[in-house]
């Protein structure tokens, strides 16, 4: 469970729009910044954030323009990877943070090269989530029929489940209810009449058709290659395919790797292989 004690709310201006994040208090050492997945918001690392911050350094997580407490974009347009990199760099200039540890789950790990490619001085080392520089269309696909389509909303909670137990299982199997209940929580925003509505701008999903889900990245990610990079792969996921960490392999060949069983896309990182890869990591950063 999150450590409540140490967590504080912030608030941060980004290209005119008002972000929300959380930081917990940790330490001295190089902070980390984490940053989500498409659809995602700050809840995904209410449990992992605690465990890094216990490592000696503070942890700052992200809720992307249109997610979570965040605002909305009036222009859907703007949802859009480049415009996601030049949200952080102004979050960090704002919070004082000259250097960071990325940790990156998906869209997060994409924005994470991309920053790297852009301003590699402020990236000290980058830990990525189920993501590389090419997306396997089979993810791709799946991820484009639910991002705005499905249903919005649920009458309760236990319907919320329901709902995101329908679209992710194939990545989480043998999942118990409370699992699925603590996924729709971080999913979900809870209404003032008990119902419980899908928390990220529908547009979103609106603009991945339109616009793509992200530039060309081979080259962000070959700015990796005087980085300390972490590569974390879910063993059943279909994003991130062994082919195309062969593909990584062969542009960057010394980057720390670790497989999370029994998970797709994408690890929630609390999993034994998932944190285990990630303590040794920053063991090796200051």
């Amino acid at each position: 469970m999150e450590d409540m004690a140490n967590r504080k709310d912030i608030h941060v201006n980004a290209g005119g729009l008002t972000l929300h994040g959380t930081r917990h208090a940790g330490g001295p050492g190089t902070p980390v910044i984490c940053l989500h997945g498409l659809t995602r918001n700050v809840r995904d690392f209410e449990d992992i954030a605690p465990l890094i911050a216990g490592t000696g350094r503070d942890v700052i997580a992200l809720s992307m323009r249109g997610r979570g407490k965040s605002d909305y974009d009036p222009d859907y347009l703007n949802y859009h990877p480049l415009a996601y990199r030049n949200d952080v760099l102004k979050a960090m200039d704002e919070l004082g943070i000259a250097e960071a540890v990325f940790l990156g789950t998906s869209l997060g790990g994409i924005v994470t090269m991309l920053i790297n490619d852009a301003a590699p001085e402020r990236v000290k080392a980058a830990m990525i989530n189920d993501v590389g520089p090419e997306l396997a269309p089979e993810g791709i696909a799946r991820i484009a029929s639910y991002v705005g389509k499905t249903s919005g909303t649920a009458a309760s909670l236990d319907a919320a489940a329901a709902q995101i137990r329908a679209v992710n299982e194939v990545a989480f199997p043998g999942r118990d209810e409370d699992f699925w209940r603590m996924f729709a929580r971080r999913t979900f925003r809870e209404n003032p009449d008990g119902s419980w509505s899908l928390d990220y701008d529908p547009n979103v999903g609106k603009a991945l058709a339109e616009v793509g889900a992200a530039p060309d990245l081979w080259a962000p990610f070959e700015s990796l290659k005087d980085t300390p990079t972490l590569i974390i792969r879910g063993a059943l996921s279909d994003l991130l395919s062994p082919e195309i960490v062969g593909k990584m392999r062969s542009v960057y060949p010394d980057f720390d790797f670790a497989e999370v069983p029994n998970v797709g896309h994408a690890p929630t990182l609390t999993e034994p292989a998932a944190w285990a890869a990630i303590e040794g990591f920053l063991s090796g950063i200051s």
